[in-house]
C-alpha cells in the first residue's frame, strides 16, 4: 500500500532539483517558477448546519442584548376634557345663525345693496316701536320721510365704519378702541344726528328758522346720550363680533337707538306745535285788546 504524499514528494523534489540546475544555465534558458494551480473545484461558502432531525431551534431573544439598546417606553397623553375649541356664541343659535350667516354672505357679495335694504328694515321698524311709545295714531308720513332719511344715510354710514374698522389699529386693543371712540362720537354722532333732525324738519315742512331751532333743541341732548350709550356698543363690537357680522349687529342696537331718536323728534315736534299754539294765542290777545281800545 502506498504511503499518502508518496507521489508528491518526488514530485516536489524534482521541482527544486530543476530550479537548483536552472541557475547554471544562461539566463533566457532558465525554467521560471510558475505557480501551481490546483484543481480544485469552486464551491460557494454558505452558513451550513449540521444535519439534523430535530426542528430548529426559535431565536434566543436574550441573545445579543448588550448590542441592543433599549427603546424608551411611550407614555399615554394626558386625557384633555376638550381639544376643540367651543364654537362663538353666535354660531350656536340655531335659526339666528342660519339668518346672520345669509346675512353674511349677502353682505360679502353686495354689501351697498344689502346695507340698504337692511337700513330700510331697521328705520321702519324703530318708527312704527316710536309711534307706539308715543301712543299716538299711526301716521305713514311720518314712516316715509324715515325711510327717506334711512336711505340717504345708509351708504354713507356703512363707509365709516368700514373706514374705522381699518384704521386705529395699534399694538394695544384698548388704544385701539379708544381711539375708535373718541373718532367716532366727536366726528361721526353730531354730524348724523344734525342731518337726521334737519332732515325729519325739512321733510315736515318746516321753515328754516324751525330747521334750525329743531337742530338747537335736538341734537345736543342727543349727543349727550349718545356717549352714555353708543362707547359700550362700540367697544362691545369690535372687541367680539366679527367684521362680516359688525353691521348687523350694529342694526340691531340701532333699532332701540333710532327708536329714541324718533320719540325725541316728536317731542321736538310738539313742543314746537305748542310754542306756536302759546304764539298765536298771545298774538289774538294781543289782537283783541288792540281793538277794544280802539272801541
Amino acid at each position: 500500500m502506498l504511503r499518502p504524499g508518496f507521489l508528491i514528494v518526488p514530485v516536489r523534489r524534482t521541482l527544486a532539483q530543476q530550479l537548483h540546475n536552472s541557475h547554471r544555465l544562461p539566463l533566457h534558458h532558465r525554467i521560471q517558477p510558475q505557480p501551481v494551480q490546483l484543481g480544485l473545484p469552486k464551491f460557494r461558502i454558505v452558513n451550513a448546519r449540521p444535519y439534523s432531525s430535530s426542528p430548529s431551534p426559535s431565536p434566543n431573544p436574550n441573545e445579543n442584548k448588550k448590542d441592543v439598546k433599549p427603546q424608551p417606553l411611550e407614555e399615554d397623553p394626558i386625557p384633555v376634557p376638550n381639544t376643540i375649541p367651543p364654537l362663538p356664541i353666535w354660531q350656536r343659535l340655531g335659526p339666528l345663525t342660519s339668518l346672520a350667516s345669509a346675512y353674511g354672505r349677502a353682505q360679502r357679495r353686495r354689501p351697498w345693496v344689502t346695507q340698504f335694504f337692511s337700513v330700510l328694515v331697521i328705520y321702519f321698524i324703530s318708527d312704527r316701536c316710536a309711534q307706539t311709545i308715543g301712543g299716538d295714531e299711526y301716521d305713514p308720513k311720518r314712516t316715509i320721510r324715515s325711510l327717506i332719511i334711512g336711505g340717504g344715510s345708509a351708504i354713507p354710514s356703512y363707509l365709516w365704519f368700514v373706514w374705522l374698522s381699518h384704521s386705529f389699529n395699534y399694538s394695544s386693543h384698548i388704544l385701539s378702541i379708544a381711539t375708535k371712540i373718541v373718532v367716532s362720537q366727536a366726528l361721526f354722532t353730531p354730524t348724523f344726528n344734525t342731518y337726521f333732525f334737519g332732515s325729519q324738519a325739512v321733510l315736515s315742512g318746516c321753515t328754516p328758522s324751525e330747521v334750525l331751532e329743531r337742530v338747537y333743541n335736538t341734537v345736543p341732548t342727543s349727543m349727550i346720550n349718545s356717549c352714555k350709550f353708543w362707547p359700550w356698543v362700540t367697544a362691545f363690537t369690535f372687541t367680539f363680533i366679527p367684521i362680516q357680522y359688525r353691521s348687523l349687529f350694529s342694526g340691531v342696537i340701532a333699532i332701540g337707538w333710532q327708536t329714541y331718536l324718533a320719540w325725541l323728534n316728536r317731542m321736538a315736534e310738539l313742543k314746537e306745535s305748542a310754542g306756536a299754539a302759546d304764539h298765536l294765542d298771545q298774538a289774538g290777545a294781543s289782537v283783541g285788546v288792540g281793538v277794544g281800545d280802539v272801541e
